[in-house]
Protein backbone atom coordinates (compact mmCIF):
# COMPACT_ATOMS: atom_id res chain seq x y z
CA UNK A 1 0.00 0.00 0.00
CA UNK A 2 2.61 2.04 0.97
CA UNK A 3 4.21 1.87 -2.35
CA UNK A 4 0.81 2.55 -4.40
CA UNK A 5 1.07 5.98 -2.47
CA UNK A 6 4.22 7.07 -3.44
CA UNK A 7 3.77 5.78 -6.78
CA UNK A 8 0.52 8.20 -7.03
CA UNK A 9 2.12 10.70 -5.53
CA UNK A 10 5.01 10.47 -8.13
CA UNK A 11 2.58 10.25 -11.22
CA UNK A 12 0.33 13.28 -10.21
CA UNK A 13 3.82 15.29 -9.53
CA UNK A 14 4.21 14.51 -13.36
CA UNK A 15 1.03 15.44 -14.26
CA UNK A 16 1.93 18.59 -12.68
CA UNK A 17 4.79 19.33 -14.53
CA UNK A 18 3.00 18.16 -18.03
CA UNK A 19 0.42 20.62 -17.18
CA UNK A 20 2.74 23.30 -16.77
CA UNK A 21 4.91 22.46 -19.37
CA UNK A 22 1.56 22.43 -21.98
CA UNK A 23 0.73 26.06 -20.11
CA UNK A 24 3.69 27.77 -20.93
CA UNK A 25 3.89 26.00 -24.79
CA UNK A 26 0.69 27.40 -25.18
CA UNK A 27 0.87 30.95 -23.09
CA UNK A 28 4.13 31.38 -25.63
CA UNK A 29 1.51 30.64 -28.59
CA UNK A 30 -0.63 33.21 -27.45
CA UNK A 31 2.00 35.84 -27.04
CA UNK A 32 3.23 35.29 -30.56
CA UNK A 33 -0.19 35.43 -31.85
CA UNK A 34 -0.44 38.67 -30.18
CA UNK A 35 2.40 40.23 -32.36
CA UNK A 36 1.33 38.76 -35.65
CA UNK A 37 -2.38 40.00 -35.23
CA UNK A 38 -1.83 43.73 -35.21
CA UNK A 39 0.31 43.62 -38.80
CA UNK A 40 -2.29 41.00 -39.76
CA UNK A 41 -5.03 44.10 -38.59
CA UNK A 42 -3.17 47.14 -40.19
CA UNK A 43 -2.84 45.10 -43.49
CA UNK A 44 -6.78 44.51 -43.38
CA UNK A 45 -7.44 48.09 -42.53
CA UNK A 46 -5.13 49.08 -45.48
CA UNK A 47 -7.19 46.85 -47.90
CA UNK A 48 -10.97 48.17 -46.46
CA UNK A 49 -9.15 51.48 -46.93
CA UNK A 50 -7.77 50.89 -50.30
CA UNK A 51 -11.49 49.72 -51.54
CA UNK A 52 -13.03 52.61 -49.75
CA UNK A 53 -11.52 54.90 -52.40
CA UNK A 54 -12.68 52.70 -55.28
CA UNK A 55 -16.55 54.65 -54.41
CA UNK A 56 -15.40 57.56 -52.43
CA UNK A 57 -14.78 61.11 -54.75
CA UNK A 58 -11.62 63.14 -52.83
CA UNK A 59 -11.57 66.47 -53.31
CA UNK A 60 -8.23 67.95 -55.59
CA UNK A 61 -5.90 69.96 -53.50
CA UNK A 62 -6.44 73.61 -54.63
CA UNK A 63 -3.78 75.93 -54.39
CA UNK A 64 -5.02 79.45 -52.68
CA UNK A 65 -6.36 81.86 -55.19
CA UNK A 66 -4.91 84.57 -55.43
CA UNK A 67 -6.46 88.58 -56.34
CA UNK A 68 -5.15 90.09 -59.10
CA UNK A 69 -2.95 92.95 -58.35
CA UNK A 70 -4.13 96.43 -59.94
CA UNK A 71 -2.20 98.39 -62.25
CA UNK A 72 -0.67 101.56 -60.60
CA UNK A 73 -2.20 104.65 -60.81
CA UNK A 74 1.24 106.71 -60.96
CA UNK A 75 4.77 105.40 -61.61
CA UNK A 76 6.68 108.49 -60.60
CA UNK A 77 7.91 109.25 -63.19
CA UNK A 78 7.26 112.44 -65.60
CA UNK A 79 5.58 111.12 -68.62
CA UNK A 80 2.83 112.38 -71.56
CA UNK A 81 1.77 109.83 -74.09
CA UNK A 82 -0.40 110.85 -77.13
CA UNK A 83 -1.90 107.79 -79.36
CA UNK A 84 -4.27 108.10 -82.37
CA UNK A 85 -8.02 106.85 -81.75
CA UNK A 86 -9.43 107.38 -85.12
CA UNK A 87 -8.60 109.82 -88.19
CA UNK A 88 -10.36 112.79 -85.82
CA UNK A 89 -9.74 111.94 -82.22
CA UNK A 90 -6.71 111.42 -79.72
CA UNK A 91 -5.91 110.26 -76.66
CA UNK A 92 -3.28 111.70 -74.21
CA UNK A 93 -2.35 110.56 -70.82
CA UNK A 94 0.16 111.61 -68.64
CA UNK A 95 1.50 112.01 -65.16
CA UNK A 96 3.04 114.70 -63.58
CA UNK A 97 5.38 114.30 -60.15
CA UNK A 98 5.45 116.37 -57.09
CA UNK A 99 8.82 117.44 -57.45
CA UNK A 100 7.52 118.87 -60.89
CA UNK A 101 4.73 120.54 -59.29
CA UNK A 102 7.33 122.01 -56.64
CA UNK A 103 9.65 123.26 -59.06
CA UNK A 104 7.40 125.17 -60.39
CA UNK A 105 5.69 126.51 -57.49
CA UNK A 106 9.29 127.87 -56.61
CA UNK A 107 10.10 128.73 -60.14
CA UNK A 108 6.71 130.82 -60.39
CA UNK A 109 5.24 130.92 -57.03
CA UNK A 110 2.70 129.03 -55.34
CA UNK A 111 -0.44 131.52 -55.84
CA UNK A 112 0.52 131.46 -59.51
CA UNK A 113 0.35 127.96 -59.97
CA UNK A 114 -2.51 127.92 -57.51
CA UNK A 115 -4.78 130.21 -59.71
CA UNK A 116 -3.60 129.07 -63.36
CA UNK A 117 -5.54 127.50 -65.45
CA UNK A 118 -4.51 123.93 -66.45
CA UNK A 119 -4.42 123.38 -70.54
CA UNK A 120 -3.42 120.81 -73.24
CA UNK A 121 -2.56 122.64 -75.95
CA UNK A 122 -2.37 120.93 -79.22
CA UNK A 123 -0.12 121.46 -82.29
CA UNK A 124 -0.95 120.81 -85.79
CA UNK A 125 2.88 120.09 -87.19
CA UNK A 126 1.81 118.06 -90.34
CA UNK A 127 5.11 118.24 -92.94
CA UNK A 128 7.17 120.40 -90.45
CA UNK A 129 10.23 120.38 -88.13
CA UNK A 130 8.57 121.23 -85.00
CA UNK A 131 10.34 123.75 -82.65
CA UNK A 132 7.54 124.85 -80.15
CA UNK A 133 6.87 127.66 -82.32
CA UNK A 134 6.31 127.18 -85.89
CA UNK A 135 3.13 124.60 -85.62
CA UNK A 136 0.26 125.40 -88.57
CA UNK A 137 -1.99 125.52 -86.13
CA UNK A 138 -2.86 124.93 -82.56
CA UNK A 139 -6.10 125.40 -79.90
CA UNK A 140 -6.19 124.61 -76.25
CA UNK A 141 -8.56 122.62 -74.26
CA UNK A 142 -9.31 123.37 -70.33
CA UNK A 143 -8.59 120.34 -68.28
CA UNK A 144 -9.99 119.19 -64.58
CA UNK A 145 -6.41 119.60 -62.64
CA UNK A 146 -7.45 115.72 -61.36
CA UNK A 147 -7.56 114.08 -64.72
CA UNK A 148 -4.45 112.49 -65.79
CA UNK A 149 -5.84 112.09 -69.28
CA UNK A 150 -7.82 113.72 -71.75
CA UNK A 151 -9.59 112.56 -75.93
CA UNK A 152 -8.72 115.37 -78.06
CA UNK A 153 -11.25 115.90 -81.12
CA UNK A 154 -8.59 117.86 -83.48
CA UNK A 155 -11.45 118.34 -85.95
CA UNK A 156 -9.05 116.83 -89.00
CA UNK A 157 -7.97 113.20 -90.78
CA UNK A 158 -4.55 112.61 -91.91
CA UNK A 159 -2.38 114.95 -89.58
CA UNK A 160 0.34 115.38 -87.54
CA UNK A 161 -0.42 116.12 -84.48
CA UNK A 162 1.75 116.57 -80.31
CA UNK A 163 0.36 118.17 -77.26
CA UNK A 164 1.37 120.06 -74.10
CA UNK A 165 0.06 119.59 -70.96
CA UNK A 166 0.90 123.26 -69.37
CA UNK A 167 -0.47 126.44 -66.71
CA UNK A 168 -1.82 129.56 -68.94
CA UNK A 169 -0.65 132.45 -66.33
CA UNK A 170 -3.17 135.61 -65.48
CA UNK A 171 -1.04 137.37 -67.95
CA UNK A 172 -1.79 135.00 -70.72
CA UNK A 173 1.89 133.08 -70.62
CA UNK A 174 1.57 129.60 -71.33
CA UNK A 175 3.85 127.39 -69.64
CA UNK A 176 4.59 124.19 -70.86
CA UNK A 177 4.81 121.45 -68.38
CA UNK A 178 5.74 118.27 -70.34
CA UNK A 179 4.81 117.47 -73.94
CA UNK A 180 4.04 114.29 -75.81
CA UNK A 181 5.39 112.24 -78.91
CA UNK A 182 4.15 112.86 -81.89
CA UNK A 183 1.75 111.03 -84.44
CA UNK A 184 -0.39 111.33 -87.61
CA UNK A 185 -3.86 110.52 -87.76
CA UNK A 186 -4.99 108.40 -90.96
CA UNK A 187 -6.85 109.21 -93.43
CA UNK A 188 -10.60 108.73 -93.77
CA UNK A 189 -10.68 108.57 -97.15
CA UNK A 190 -8.59 107.38 -99.94
CA UNK A 191 -5.83 110.07 -100.35
CA UNK A 192 -6.17 112.71 -103.38
CA UNK A 193 -2.22 113.61 -103.39
CA UNK A 194 -1.03 111.17 -106.51
CA UNK A 195 3.08 113.09 -106.31
CA UNK A 196 5.96 110.82 -106.09
CA UNK A 197 6.41 111.88 -102.16
CA UNK A 198 3.49 109.25 -101.40
CA UNK A 199 4.74 106.62 -103.86
CA UNK A 200 6.08 103.20 -101.89
CA UNK A 201 8.89 102.01 -103.65
CA UNK A 202 8.51 99.75 -106.65
CA UNK A 203 10.46 96.78 -104.70
CA UNK A 204 8.48 97.61 -101.66
CA UNK A 205 5.32 97.57 -103.20
CA UNK A 206 6.19 94.54 -104.57
CA UNK A 207 6.76 92.37 -101.45
CA UNK A 208 3.88 93.57 -99.73
CA UNK A 209 1.47 93.57 -102.38
CA UNK A 210 3.02 89.80 -103.29
CA UNK A 211 1.60 88.75 -99.86
CA UNK A 212 -2.01 89.49 -101.14
CA UNK A 213 -1.60 88.57 -104.76
CA UNK A 214 1.39 85.83 -104.99
CA UNK A 215 3.59 88.16 -106.51
CA UNK A 216 7.67 87.27 -106.85
CA UNK A 217 9.92 90.37 -105.71
CA UNK A 218 10.55 90.84 -109.83
CA UNK A 219 7.30 91.40 -110.35
CA UNK A 220 6.84 94.63 -112.19
CA UNK A 221 4.27 96.37 -109.29
CA UNK A 222 4.28 100.38 -108.11
CA UNK A 223 3.74 103.26 -110.00
CA UNK A 224 4.83 101.56 -112.87
CA UNK A 225 2.74 98.42 -112.88
CA UNK A 226 -0.49 100.76 -112.19
CA UNK A 227 0.45 102.48 -115.74
CA UNK A 228 1.06 99.15 -117.48
CA UNK A 229 -2.07 97.19 -116.24
CA UNK A 230 -4.07 100.69 -117.19
CA UNK A 231 -2.57 100.34 -120.83
CA UNK A 232 -3.02 96.99 -121.00
CA UNK A 233 -6.44 97.22 -119.91
CA UNK A 234 -7.46 99.87 -122.77
CA UNK A 235 -5.60 98.10 -125.34
CA UNK A 236 -7.06 94.66 -124.25
CA UNK A 237 -9.13 92.65 -126.83
CA UNK A 238 -11.90 92.43 -124.45
CA UNK A 239 -12.04 95.86 -124.00
CA UNK A 240 -11.94 96.51 -127.66
CA UNK A 241 -14.51 94.54 -128.37
CA UNK A 242 -17.02 96.79 -126.73
CA UNK A 243 -18.82 99.20 -129.11
CA UNK A 244 -17.02 101.95 -130.07
CA UNK A 245 -18.77 105.21 -129.04
CA UNK A 246 -17.50 104.23 -125.20
CA UNK A 247 -13.97 102.84 -126.29
CA UNK A 248 -13.85 106.47 -127.80
CA UNK A 249 -15.31 108.12 -124.92
CA UNK A 250 -12.56 106.64 -122.50
CA UNK A 251 -9.84 107.14 -124.73
CA UNK A 252 -10.34 110.43 -125.01
CA UNK A 253 -10.96 110.73 -121.15
CA UNK A 254 -8.46 108.25 -120.31
CA UNK A 255 -10.79 108.02 -117.63
CA UNK A 256 -9.77 104.97 -114.64
CA UNK A 257 -9.57 103.83 -110.99
CA UNK A 258 -7.07 102.35 -108.95
CA UNK A 259 -8.19 102.07 -105.21
CA UNK A 260 -5.50 100.84 -103.07
CA UNK A 261 -5.44 100.61 -98.81
CA UNK A 262 -3.09 101.07 -95.84
CA UNK A 263 -3.09 99.62 -92.47
CA UNK A 264 -1.31 101.40 -89.67
CA UNK A 265 0.06 99.64 -86.76
CA UNK A 266 0.98 101.68 -83.50
CA UNK A 267 1.81 100.55 -79.73
CA UNK A 268 3.58 101.58 -76.93
CA UNK A 269 6.43 99.70 -74.43
CA UNK A 270 8.97 100.05 -72.42
CA UNK A 271 11.65 102.93 -73.28
CA UNK A 272 14.49 100.33 -73.20
CA UNK A 273 12.83 97.37 -74.29
CA UNK A 274 13.33 95.75 -77.96
CA UNK A 275 10.20 95.21 -80.01
CA UNK A 276 9.80 92.97 -83.35
CA UNK A 277 7.41 93.25 -86.14
CA UNK A 278 7.17 90.35 -88.54
CA UNK A 279 10.73 88.91 -86.71
CA UNK A 280 12.10 92.41 -87.31
CA UNK A 281 13.66 94.73 -84.88
CA UNK A 282 12.10 98.08 -85.00
CA UNK A 283 13.28 101.44 -83.83
CA UNK A 284 11.14 103.04 -80.38
CA UNK A 285 10.77 106.62 -80.01
CA UNK A 286 12.14 108.01 -76.58
CA UNK A 287 8.77 107.51 -74.59
CA UNK A 288 8.85 103.60 -76.21
CA UNK A 289 6.02 104.33 -78.63
CA UNK A 290 6.19 102.98 -82.58
CA UNK A 291 3.65 103.22 -85.20
CA UNK A 292 3.92 101.24 -88.50
CA UNK A 293 2.22 101.63 -91.81
CA UNK A 294 1.43 98.80 -94.25
CA UNK A 295 0.29 98.33 -97.39
CA UNK A 296 -3.34 96.45 -97.24
CA UNK A 297 -4.26 93.72 -100.29
CA UNK A 298 -6.53 91.65 -100.63
CA UNK A 299 -6.23 88.60 -98.48
CA UNK A 300 -5.45 87.79 -94.97
CA UNK A 301 -2.57 89.71 -93.19
CA UNK A 302 -0.69 88.18 -90.08
CA UNK A 303 1.64 90.61 -88.33
CA UNK A 304 3.06 88.97 -84.98
CA UNK A 305 4.62 91.72 -82.28
CA UNK A 306 7.15 90.74 -79.78
CA UNK A 307 8.58 92.89 -77.01
CA UNK A 308 11.30 91.70 -75.06
CA UNK A 309 12.23 93.35 -71.90
CA UNK A 310 15.71 95.27 -71.18
CA UNK A 311 16.67 91.91 -69.06
CA UNK A 312 15.25 89.23 -71.52
CA UNK A 313 13.47 88.02 -68.64
CA UNK A 314 9.72 89.36 -70.05
CA UNK A 315 7.95 88.33 -73.14
CA UNK A 316 4.90 89.66 -74.40
CA UNK A 317 3.46 88.64 -77.95
CA UNK A 318 0.46 90.15 -79.74
CA UNK A 319 -0.32 89.44 -83.13
CA UNK A 320 -3.20 91.32 -85.29
CA UNK A 321 -4.50 89.70 -87.71
CA UNK A 322 -6.37 91.64 -90.64
CA UNK A 323 -8.01 90.20 -93.26
CA UNK A 324 -9.64 92.49 -96.66
CA UNK A 325 -11.98 92.04 -99.47
CA UNK A 326 -12.61 94.12 -102.31
CA UNK A 327 -15.98 94.00 -103.76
Amino acid sequence: MAILRKLKEVFKKLLRMLKLSESGVDTAKKQKAKEIQPSQNVLGNQEVEVGMTKFSNPENMRQARAYPQELSGAYGKDKMVLQVRDPWWLHAYWEITEPTWSHFKSKLGADKVASAKLLLRAYDVTGIDFDGKNANRYFDIDINRNANNWYVDTGSDGRSWCVDIGLMLGDGRFITILRSNFVTTPLAGPSWITDEEWMIPDDLFARLYGMGFGFGKSSPVGKGWQEKIRKEFFSSPGFASMASPVKQMLKEKQFWLVVNTELIVYGATEPDAKVYVQNKEINLRPDGTFSLRFALPDGKQVIPVKAVSRDQQDERIITPVVKKETK
